[in-house]
């Protein structure tokens, strides 16, 4: 359930932040002319960095949560 909650998280985080950059393209000034349709390859090549950045640290983030959950779910060994 935890791991679910980590996993929306992050799916939350980056709509915010893809839309984020979609009205940073639409809003500010110097940015609107390279993007004004929101197809061009700038605003495209913007947007494949923030998922590739996104999924980068989305499965880190993942991986190391269970990784911290294995480790305490397993009992500390103690020699007789």
């Amino acid at each position: 359930m935890a791991l679910d909650l980590c996993r929306h998280r992050a799916l939350a985080l980056y709509l915010n932040v893809f839309v984020l950059v979609v009205q940073a393209f639409q809003k500010i000034a110097f940015l609107h002319p390279l993007a004004p349709n929101g197809s061009e390859p700038p605003f495209l090549v913007a947007q494949t960095i923030v998922l590739l950045t996104f999924l980068w640290l989305g499965f880190g983030a993942v991986r190391k949560f269970a990784l911290r959950r294995r480790r305490a779910a397993k009992p500390a060994y103690r020699p007789v």
